[in-house]
């Protein structure tokens, strides 16, 4: 037939032809010198053996044998495909945090804020409603403000040993109840159960930052949280190497959710950064015991001290939460928040003369840290906002290391006389 006739009608009931058989690609020719640079072999590991620590998989990229499972794998299904959505140490390290908390999946983030914004923009929308404990880190405070001036959210803030406020301060439109453990610096402890079930009741996801506490002293989950975050910085790494984010979901729906965000906002974490955190982590339950132990035995002698005007950690006798945390926590945490009796020119003083503990804006390390919120962390807050969080002048926060315990009080009493001085 011509090129330029018209089709035939195909005959009625004539069986189609049979595709011709398909050959194999041919092989292509030994690569030359400049290829074989370019492509090392993939090493196998051979049944038998195994390696006994996650493999770091550094490599941000993956490559298929089939166009349609790499379609999939771009909806987070099956295989990897790009580490910003996925990553074999990533995921090790995702899995388990998870594990720890009791969740149903996680997401590894860059960094703690990574973590916060994600799930706080993931769940609030343009003029919605949020309630968040009034004392809170200085850089979630700081997202919520944001969120309030750019996109009309309202937030109520509420103290967070009551679960009528709570109730009182829900609305129509509330996104999420937003909460932490132990608190940034006051080291108020949260009474979970009955706020959370507020929240539940009216059909609100719960958001709890366990940051402070560590899945070693709390599970926020068997609580009824939706969401866990922590900032793998912190106690999870704790090794002042890294940053790090990440959130644990009770459900795979809202998970996946969150996922997408994460995705899209580009705030997943690196492969290194989750292989370093995963190291910290053995040596997790190890250091917490001893960091408590230490907190506590410092907390003790603070309030001893004619230099110190109130002292603040949760397993300490006269703390105003004393009560929620012996109920809800397996120790009171390695994180005391103190009030010098000075104020701001003592606790300025204070964490200068400190010579093995350190003035660092971190906590949950092998190494003692001490700052003065004020002046730092908190510094966003104004005066009658720091006052309303329980935030004083003279407030220093001291997070515990693994150091000699009596090492560490040589040092804070040495200091406590130079705040004694400034008063």
């Amino acid at each position: 037939m011509s090129l330029h006739e018209p089709n035939q009608p195909s005959q009625p009931n004539q069986p189609p032809k049979p595709p011709l058989p398909s050959s194999p690609p041919s092989p292509l020719p030994s690569p030359r010198t400049e290829t074989l640079a370019v492509h090392p072999p993939q090493v196998r590991i051979p049944e038998g053996s195994r390696p006994l620590g996650v493999p770091l998989y550094q490599g941000h990229v993956f490559a298929f044998e089939e166009a349609d499972t790499m379609a999939e794998a771009f909806e987070g299904g099956g295989a990897f495909l790009y580490s910003r959505l996925g990553n074999p140490t990533v995921r090790a390290l995702e899995e388990a945090v998870t594990r720890l908390e009791g969740g149903a999946a996680g997401v590894s983030f860059a960094s703690g804020m990574g973590a916060i914004n994600a799930v706080l923009l993931g769940l609030v929308s343009t003029g919605g409603h949020v309630v968040a404990q009034r004392c809170l880190y200085g850089g979630t405070y700081a997202v919520l403000t944001g969120l309030a001036a750019r996109w009309g959210v309202e937030v109520t803030y509420v103290s967070g040993d009551d679960p009528e406020e709570v109730r009182q301060a829900l609305r129509p439109t509330t996104a999420l109840l937003y909460l932490e453990t132990v608190a940034n610096p006051t080291t108020r402890v949260a009474d979970l159960p009955a706020l959370i079930a507020e929240a539940r009741a009216a059909g609100v996801p719960s958001v709890v930052d366990n940051t402070f506490a560590s899945p070693l002293l709390c599970r926020p989950l068997e609580h009824g949280a939706d969401v866990v975050i922590h900032s793998a910085t912190k106690y999870l790494a704790g090794h002042a190497d890294v940053l790090g984010g990440v959130a644990v979901f009770r459900d795979a729906e809202l998970h996946r959710r969150i996922w997408h965000y994460a995705v899209e906002q580009g705030a997943t974490t690196d492969p290194f950064a989750a292989w370093l955190t995963l190291r910290g982590m053995q040596t997790l339950a190890l250091r917490v015991e001893r960091q408590c132990a230490n907190a506590l035995t410092l907390a003790e002698r603070l309030a001893t001290h004619p230099a110190v005007a109130a002292v603040r950690h949760p397993f300490l006798a006269g703390h105003p939460d004393h009560d929620t945390a012996r109920r809800l926590l397996r120790a009171g945490g390695g994180v005391i928040s103190f009030d010098l009796a000075g104020g701001r020119a003592a606790g300025r003083a204070f964490v200068e003369a400190v010579r093995l503990a350190s003035l660092s804006p971190s906590l949950g390390d092998v190494k003692t840290f001490v700052m003065h919120p004020a002046s730092t962390s908190h510094r966003q807050m104004d005066e009658a906002t720091l006052t309303a969080a329980g935030i004083g002048p003279g407030t220093v926060r001291l997070s515990t290391g693994i150091e000699h315990v009596e090492d560490l009080w040589q040092d804070l009493a040495a200091a406590l006389d130079q705040a004694l001085k400034a008063a």
